[in-house]
């Protein structure tokens, strides 16, 4: 069963005082993996590589990045890339996508390998849908990102409730919604072109969180903000992890992005700092 997001706030299971969210993809990549691409189409090789970097970094939950999981399907699969623009339809792209089941049976593998191989509570993290849409518009070259409304947005949200009923069996303790485009620069939010849909326009994904009792959080450059709870937890700034003196922002949790090229004996000091 999963740990309920409040009781993991409650009592981190690091011990630290503040809980701790580590997105630690760049990082890890850079460090553990030493430029070597990750096993994502390996679930016994991602799990041991999650666990290696869990026992360096500690975070109290364990993220499991399912966006970059369908990324690195889109450059590996040219007929994937292809059928996404089969049709010109708006959201044809994203359901597309989503649809393909190769790729939709492999992330619930992952989900369920790596939620029984890590002892720390799994948070599941996938682009937004208004976000996931816009790539998958601009992939597919449907026509320019200042076309997509709110509506288009809701109507993405449905296709990703509908997806996100393969995670039944994983015990997901948070799902968390990127908002940020890492192609325009390291979390730098896309949101300039694109609107900025409230908690209403995901309706469908929140009934689906609710019916399975997952946290659902939004997450942006600024950090993450849980829906429905008033919980917030702050980005640390990237500086920090350079050891330059920053100050910690105060939340009821924490979410750490360690940069690449943050040198390992700085971010293990800092790491102690928080604990």
């Amino acid at each position: 069963m999963a740990m309920d997001f409040a009781a993991l706030l409650a009592a981190p299971p690091s011990g630290r005082r503040t809980a701790l969210i580590v997105d630690h993809q760049h990082y890890a990549r850079a460090v553990v993996l030493q430029g070597r691409p990750v096993p994502w189409t390996d679930p016994v090789a991602f799990a041991q590589y999650t666990g290696q970097v869990q026992g360096l970094l500690r975070s109290d939950t364990t993220l499991l990045d399912l966006g970059a999981l369908y990324d690195d399907a889109l450059t590996r699969d040219d007929a994937l890339c292809t059928a996404l623009s089969a049709r010109s339809r708006t959201g044809y792209a994203l359901r597309t996508l989503l649809a393909h089941e190769p790729t939709a049976v492999a992330a619930a593998e992952l989900a369920g390998v790596v939620a029984r191989a890590s002892a720390a509570p799994l948070v599941v993290q996938i682009p937004s849908p208004m976000l996931w849409l816009a790539r998958t518009h601009e992939l597919s070259g449907a026509g320019p990102l200042t076309d997509l409304t709110a509506d288009h947005a809701e109507n993405a949200a449905m296709y990703v409730a509908d997806w996100l009923r393969r995670l039944a069996a994983p015990p997901v303790s948070m799902l968390l919604l990127d908002e940020c485009d890492p192609r325009a620069g390291q979390y730098d939010p896309l949101a300039g072109e694109l609107p900025h849909p409230d908690d209403s326009v995901y309706a469908p994904v929140v009934n689906v969180t609710d019916h399975y009792r997952w946290a659902l959080g939004r997450r942006t450059a600024q950090g993450v903000k849980v829906v429905g709870s008033g919980l917030n937890g702050p980005r640390i700034p990237p500086e920090f992890w350079h050891g330059d003196g920053v100050a910690l922002p105060s939340g009821d949790f924490l979410l750490a992005d360690i940069p690449a090229d943050a040198p390992p004996e700085t971010v293990l000091a800092q790491l102690a700092q928080l604990n």
